[in-house]
C-alpha cells in the first residue's frame, strides 16, 4: 500500500499506509507517525525529537545515504508452555498495534524489516520464571532492522527479560502489548559492544486495568538513543517506566520518552537515573546523556495520577547530561500530577558524613553511587537481573578509578 502522508508542521490529520487517521502535531501527544519512512523530512538540529542528538554519529540511516541491511536482528528466545513464538509479515495485523513508528529512523526500520517476532503469552496464563530473550547486533560494520512484539492476553502475568548485545549498527521497533487485566514486567539490557549504535521506538499498550514495568538499562555502545510511548487503551491501567543509564567518554545515550494519558483514572510512575564520567587525556567526544521525559493528560482523562522523575550525576569534568521533563494538562479534574529532575555532582553532605566515619574517600564516593542507583534497581524483580546491573555499575566505577 501506498503511503500519502506528507510531513506538515502544524495541526492536521493524515491517513497511514494501514489506512488510520493520524493527528499531526496538535500536542507532545498528537506527535506525527506513520508506517512510511518517505512521510518523514530528514531530520536536522532545529527539530524538536532531534536538536540533542548527533546526526553527523547516524552512519547515514537517518538521511537515506546508507539503508541497505545485511538482514534482520537476531532475535532468540526459548519456547516454553503458555508461550507462542512466531515470526510473521509486518502485514500481520497485530504489528503496529501499539502505535506507528514516530521518527524517520524507526519508520525505516519498519519498511526495510525483512519479518517480525510476536511473542505472545496465552490467556490466563502465568509464567512463573522470566523468559529471556536475546537480540544479537549484526557486528561492527554492518547494519541490521529489528520489530519485535511481546503480548499478554487478559489475565495473563509474565516477566521478560530482553538481553541487547554485539555490535553494529541497529535499528528497530518494540511493541508491547498488555491486554486486560494481564501484568507485564519486562526489563531490556542494552549492553552493546563499544561501537554500536543502536535507535529504537518502544511502544507500550496498556489495557482495562493492566499493569505494565518498564525498565530500560543502558550501559554500552557508542549512541544509543531509545523513545519510548506509553498509551492506554481503557480506564485503570498503570504503567511504570523505570531507567538507569552510565555513560563514559564517547558515549551518547538519550531516553526520549512520552505517556500519552488519554482515558480516565490512569496511573503512570516514571523514574529514570543516570551517571557520567569523562577522561580529560581521552581524544574521544565527551559523555553525554539525555532525558526528555513528556506527559499528556488529555481532557477525557479525568483521574490520572502521574509522577515522573530524572536524576543525573555527573561524577568528573568533560561530562553533560540534558533533563527536561514536561507536563501538558488539559483537565483539572486529576488525581495528581508532577515531576522533578535535576543534574549535580556528589553530594559533599553524603561524603561528609561517611568520611567522618572513616570511610575512605574513594569508598565513600562508590558507597554514594551505588546508593544511587540502588532505587532504580530494587524496582526488578528478577534477583538475578538486579545482581547483573550491581556488578555491572561497579565495573563502570572500577574504571572510573573510583
Amino acid at each position: 500500500m501506498t503511503d500519502t502522508t506528507t510531513p506538515t508542521t502544524g495541526s492536521g490529520t493524515a491517513p497511514d499506509t494501514k489506512g488510520n487517521s493520524i493527528l499531526v502535531n496538535a500536542t507532545k501527544g498528537d506527535q506525527f507517525s506513520s508506517f512510511d519512512v518517505g512521510a518523514f523530512e530528514v531530520p536536522v538540529h532545529k527539530d524538536e525529537i532531534w536538536r540533542f542528538t548527533p546526526l553527523k554519529r547516524l552512519r547515514g540511516i537517518h538521511d537515506g545515504t546508507r539503508v541497505a541491511a545485511t538482514g534482520n536482528l537476531l532475535v532468540s528466545v526459548a519456547e516454553r508452555d503458555g508461550l507462542a513464538v512466531e515470526t510473521v509479515g509486518t502485514d500481520d495485523r497485530r504489528i503496529g498495534q501499539a502505535g506507528a513508528p514516530r521518527d524517520r529512523v524507526a519508520a525505516q526500520a519498519f519498511c526495510s524489516v525483512e519479518h517480525a517476532t510476536v511473542l505472545t503469552v496465552a490467556k490466563e496464563t502465568v509464567l512463573d520464571e522470566p523468559v529471556y530473550l536475546t537480540v544479537d547486533g549484526p557486528g561492527e560494520g554492518e547494519l541490521a532492522y529489528g520489530h519485535f512484539q511481546i503480548r499478554l492476553e487478559p489475565f495473563a502475568n509474565a516477566t521478560f527479560v530482553v538481553d541487547q548485545r554485539g555490535g553494529g549498527t541497529i535499528a528497530e521497533n518494540v511493541e508491547f502489548v498488555v491486554g486486560d487485566s494481564a501484568h507485564l514486567e519486562v526489563v531490556l539490557i542494552q549492553d552493546w559492544d563499544d561501537d554500536a549504535l543502536h535507535l529504537a521506538n518502544h511502544h507500550l499498550q496498556v489495557g482495562r486495568d493492566a499493569t505494565l514495568t518498564y525498565t530500560a538499562v543502558t550501559f554500552g555502545g557508542e549512541l544509543v538513543r531509545i523513545a519510548p510511548f506509553a498509551n492506554f487503551t481503557a480506564p485503570g491501567g498503570t504503567v511504570k517506566i523505570n531507567g538507569l543509564y552510565y555513560a563514559d567518554d564517547g558515549q551518547h545515550i538519550e531516553h526520549r520518552l512520552l505517556v500519552d494519558h488519554s482515558v480516565p483514572h490512569c496511573t503512570s510512575r516514571i523514574l529514570y537515573k543516570g551517571a557520567l564520567q569523562g577522561d580529560a587525556k581521552s581524544t574521544l567526544p565527551d559523555a553525554h546523556t539525555v532525558w526528555i521525559g513528556d506527559v499528556i493528560i488529555r481532557a477525557a482523562a479525568e483521574g490520572t495520577d502521574t509522577y515522573e522523575m530524572n536524576r543525573n550525576l555527573v561524577l568528573t569534568d568533560g561530562a553533560r547530561a540534558d533533563s527536561v521533563p514536561n507536563l501538558e494538562i488539559e483537565t483539572g479534574e486529576i488525581a495528581g500530577a508532577g515531576h522533578a529532575s535535576a543534574v549535580g555532582r556528589f553530594d559533599e553532605e553524603h561524603l561528609f558524613y561517611l568520611m567522618s566515619r572513616g570511610i575512605p574517600e574513594s569508598d565513600a564516593r562508590r558507597l554514594v553511587v551505588r546508593g544511587f542507583f540502588g532505587e532504580v534497581i530494587d524496582r526488578i524483580g528478577v534477583p538475578e537481573v538486579r545482581e547483573r546491573i550491581t556488578e555491572a555499575v561497579e565495573l563502570e566505577l572500577q574504571s572510573s578509578g573510583m
